[in-house]
């Protein structure tokens, strides 16, 4: 017989010392997926391992889930580049295999996008891949629709599912 038990996971903000703790988290999950920074996905972006800085800026916010001390997943929002001033970007959303399934992402995602309208963004968009199937699902359920075309300046070429939402 097998008992599942849930872990104890908090969410807070990034803090200074976390940059390198993130960054790990997601190159690993990147790596786990075959999300290269050679097809322009979020482990080639450049300010990979300066989050808590790009994330201290005005209308940015960024959260990491710990567990036991250690960082084991995060995500953000940020205005999206080259875009209507009233659209957020939710972003950065990657969780190593022990904080999956325990409705971090979820919560993350609500709190990123209250933290949006606070900010007084209308709409929030991302970008993601088919890989990942979990997240997707997550993201129609937080009532996000696919839309055909890329917003703003992502620099994601390869991130092929788009979305969209009023916030």
């Amino acid at each position: 017989m097998t008992i599942a038990t849930r872990v104890d996971l908090s969410l807070r903000p990034i803090a200074p010392h976390d940059n390198a703790a993130i960054a790990s988290v997601i190159r690993t999950v990147s790596a786990e997926y075959g999300l290269t920074a050679d097809k322009g996905y979020t482990v080639a972006d450049p300010t990979l391992d300066t989050l808590y800085e790009l994330y201290s800026q005005p209308g940015h916010a960024y959260w990491v889930v710990v567990r036991d001390g250690k960082v084991v997943g995060g995500g953000g929002v940020a205005p999206l580049s080259c875009s209507e001033p009233d659209i957020c970007e939710l972003q950065k959303m990657y969780f190593l295999p022990e904080a999956r399934g325990q409705g971090q992402a979820k919560k993350l995602a609500l709190m990123a996008m209250d933290f949006a309208k606070q900010q007084g963004f209308t709409r929030c968009y991302l970008e993601t891949t088919a890989f990942l199937k979990e997240a997707i699902a997550l993201y129609e359920h937080l009532g996000f629709s696919r839309i055909s075309e890329p917003l703003g300046c992502t620099g994601h070429v390869d991130c092929e599912v788009r979305m969209l939402k009023s916030l």
